[in-house]
């Protein structure tokens, strides 16, 4: 029997057993084996009588280029990630065009960002929820069958591995349900790092286990450039991670950039010093640490992603927790313990990162595999379920640091949606790590933001009076970062909060800013903004960090890339480019000043060394400007 044969095998035996009305569960992000999701949902096609509801988050796709330039880019970089033969997953392709039929429903509580702005169909079917509540929701909808993909070790065991975030949740509570049927499906991955902790399962946790190669590459996500901007952030947020403690971080450049300040600060304090001297921004007051890392971090994050790798690689990830909590006092308090060498750095919810961070994970040896451990979010991301004690310990000095998009002036955060409750992303756990922060004594929230954004038009402060959507509420705010610095907003009156945003806001909007709050009887009359906060300015940052730029302390890409030197260089191109688009007179000067000979290699890269027509021609010249820079 072939691949497609037996899948199409288990979605006869999926009917046998639950029917054809089908409400099934996916794990978040990696752990979907797509090729068997993409045979129920052709059953589904085929047959109008099967009701398919997938009940899902953050549904991964390979990029897809806007325009034929982008495309000669990105095809090799498509083919180096994701192989030829990649399967995508159908249900998003059908969603992405509208044109799902009609007994088939995407439910969603979580979307890659940005990918379901403007789609009427993902946006009236998001539930909101925090990560915490959604095995309870997806039982509440009726969840009756599962797909994950799963690892088997050379010993034939099972785990979870990269999702037992919420598969752990959903089965503890189908079983715990009376009269309650979830049919489950494990497809072995033979490249998934086989993980230990909670993600250890028993050969019957799975009705069915298939164990034939799913083809299907796992994803990995292409490491991102990191801008001066996001340098500044990083490292102001650096500052506020106290050696001894607990970390929890999500991705993007934001955290990339906070974890190279952390490397930096470990591996060549003096040049972090001096960088952090340039800066010229005292952190709040009692927080900020700036010593090498010599009891080192332990990461408690709902997900464990390339950050930590390098951090535990650094020597920084190597606080040890213990299960047992007179061992784990005794830790606390410098004591020798009798486990010293086998306790955990790191205890994770999902995984999800790039292809050496899975070689990295799949390389660690017997001794550094237990220390890596996976369990449920109702585990990592709460202080729920009788070991409130214990993990109070273990999360010692916690800081839980998470990005947004926006911040109001008295601290309330903005990072799922838009005003007009267009979804972004989600709320995923983020609002459970800011809880947390505010349930233990030593435990910190660190909200990570830009100061401002560029759009079409304009620059716009990402600071603001009050915005009509909240993700976190402002009675629960805490510390917030900026490239001009950090304000620590806990316990603070509404006037404190508001005049240390103003602090930490770019200065063009300072001013607007305080005249609102001014206006809103929030603010003292007679109060001015700061002259040290007059120079939060592109251009002042610009100047404070170019000498370590041009020695290298502040790299594009810290810890790699996925694209050639000569793509590196295209990438930037295209996207200025594309940003001259908007007014024909600049595409016109673009095109006049353009000297393609100046460019070959970056220009042989998309096809344009010998340009074929008018078009192309003209194409070469505006690249070989937006090269020019």
């Amino acid at each position: 029997m072939n691949n497609q044969a037996q899948l199409d095998s288990v979605v006869d035996h999926v009917i046998g057993e639950v029917g054809k009305r089908i409400v099934v569960g996916l794990p978040l992000g990696l752990g979907k084996p797509n090729r068997l999701i993409n045979a129920l949902y052709r059953r589904a096609l085929a047959d109008p009588q099967i009701e398919l509801e997938i009940v899902t988050a953050l549904s991964l796709d390979i990029p897809e280029p806007a325009h034929w330039l982008e495309a000669r880019l990105m095809a090799p970089i498509v083919e180096r990630l994701f192989g030829t033969d990649y399967p995508r997953l159908e249900y998003l392709v059908a969603l992405k065009k509208r044109a799902l039929p009609a007994n088939v429903r995407v439910t969603e509580f979580y979307f890659q960002s940005g990918a379901a702005l403007g789609n009427p169909v993902m946006q009236r079917h998001y539930v909101s929820s925090n990560y915490t509540h959604v095995a309870r929701d997806l039982i509440d909808r009726g969840v009756n069958l599962m797909f994950q993909l799963v690892a088997r070790d050379d010993k034939g065991r099972l785990s979870l591995s990269c999702n037992p975030d919420v598969t752990l949740d959903l089965v503890r509570r189908a079983k715990n349900r009376s009269g309650y049927r979830l049919y489950s499906v494990a497809h072995v991955h033979p490249d998934l790092p086989y993980m230990q902790g909670d993600a250890e399962v028993p050969d019957d946790y799975f009705d069915q286990v298939i164990d034939s190669d799913p083809g299907q590459p796992l994803f990995a996500l292409p490491r991102q450039p990191i801008s001066i901007q996001d340098y500044a952030v990083g490292f102001h947020a650096g500052r506020l991670i106290a050696d001894g403690g607990t970390l929890q971080i999500g991705i993007g450049s934001l955290s990339d950039a906070l974890v190279h300040s952390l490397v930096l600060r470990h591996r060549q304090n003096e040049t972090y010093r001096r960088a952090v001297e340039a800066l010229d921004c005292p952190a709040p007051d009692g927080i900020g640490d700036e010593t090498t890392f010599e009891e080192g971090l332990y990461g408690a994050s709902e997900m464990f992603m390339d950050g930590f790798m390098h951090l535990y690689t650094a020597g920084i990830l190597k606080r040890e927790v213990f299960e047992d909590i007179t061992e784990m006092r005794r830790a606390n308090a410098g004591m020798s313990v009798e486990n010293a060498g086998s306790g955990a750095v790191m205890d994770g919810g999902f995984f999800l990162g790039s292809k050496p961070f899975y070689d990295f994970l799949n390389g660690l040896d017997e001794h550094e595999r237990p220390r890596f451990r996976m369990h449920g979010v109702g585990r990592i991301n709460q202080l729920y379920g009788g070991r409130e004690a214990l993990e109070i310990e273990q999360r010692r000095h916690a800081r839980f640091v998470n990005t947004c998009m926006m911040m109001t002036l008295t601290g309330a955060a903005v990072s799922d949606g838009l005003e007009n409750y267009q979804v972004v992303s989600g709320v995923g756990g983020q609002y459970n790590f800011v809880a947390m922060a505010h349930a233990m004594d030593d435990g910190r929230s660190v909200l990570m933001l830009r100061a401002t954004r560029e759009s079409s038009s304009g620059t716009s402060s990402n600071i603001v009076w009050q915005y009509p959507h909240n993700t976190i509420p402002r009675h629960l705010r805490d510390l917030v970062v900026t490239e001009y610095g950090a304000a620590d907003l806990r316990g603070r009156t509404d006037e404190e909060c508001i005049q240390a945003m103003i602090g930490i806001a770019d200065a063009r909007f300072q001013d607007e800013l305080a005249e609102q709050a001014k206006k809103a009887g929030k603010l003292d009359s007679d109060w001015t903004v700061p002259e040290r906060a007059r120079d939060n300015t592109p251009e002042a940052l610009e100047r404070a960090l170019s000498p370590f730029v041009e020695r290298g302390v502040f790299p594009d890409y810290p810890f790699g890339s996925d694209f050639t030197d000569v793509e590196q260089r295209l990438i930037p191109a295209l996207q200025k480019l594309k940003g001259l688009s908007k007014s024909k007179l600049s595409l016109a000067k673009a095109a006049l000043s353009g000297r393609p000979a100046d460019f070959p290699e970056e220009l042989s890269r998309i096809g344009l060394d010998a340009p074929a027509g008018l078009v192309e021609k003209l194409y070469a010249r505006m690249i070989a400007a937006a090269l020019r820079g």
